[in-house]
């Protein structure tokens, strides 16, 4: 019990330890981002002097102004490279989204469909042509042959049985067979 005691009260001491180095750490980072502030501030923005005349308060419009154009120039191409490079990012991700295969297809159903109503569907209005698919196929003669006749005119297999039963059958089939 004593150990775990001392392992808590480590742990809490090793704790306090990190959150105030980590307080430390973040006021500092405020400061050097304030001075960075500052200094960008400085170079970029000079302070700014009144003139006093009317000519040359005019004048310091017309530069302000320009300043201003050129700004909103840069903004707009900066917008428009971003706008650009965000659609290439979605075109890219949902082609690698179709390589994996993540996508569901839907279930397909069959539809019986004839070959006009299929060129309709697909041509529109222009299909005026009607196509009889049966209409370019061969005719072909099935030329009955004896052993169909003779499995015809047998009927019904019993009769058939009890025909060829017995000595007479045998004697029939011998004959058949010659």
């Amino acid at each position: 019990q004593k150990k775990r005691r001392a392992a808590t009260a480590r742990r809490q001491h090793l704790k306090s330890a990190m959150l105030q180095l980590a307080a430390t750490e973040i006021e500092k980072e405020a400061a050097a981002k304030e001075v960075e502030k500052q200094n960008y501030l400085a170079e970029h923005c000079p302070p700014l002097s009144l003139p006093g005349s009317m000519q040359e308060l005019q004048e310091l419009c017309k530069k302000l102004h320009a300043k201003i154009e050129s700004v909103d120039e840069e903004r707009y191409d900066t917008e428009v490279k971003l706008q650009k490079t965000t659609k290439e990012l979605e075109d890219l991700s949902q082609k690698l989204f179709d390589l994996r295969g993540k996508f569901k297809r839907p279930p397909l159903r069959r539809v019986r469909m004839s070959a006009d109503a299929m060129l309709r569907a697909l041509l529109g209005s222009k299909h005026k042509v009607c196509m009889d698919l049966r209409a370019n196929l061969k005719q072909v003669k099935k030329e009955a042959t004896e052993k169909e006749k003779d499995l015809r005119d047998v009927g019904d297999w019993r009769k058939n049985i009890e025909e060829k039963s017995g000595m007479e059958g045998r004697k029939k089939m011998f004959e058949a067979g010659e």
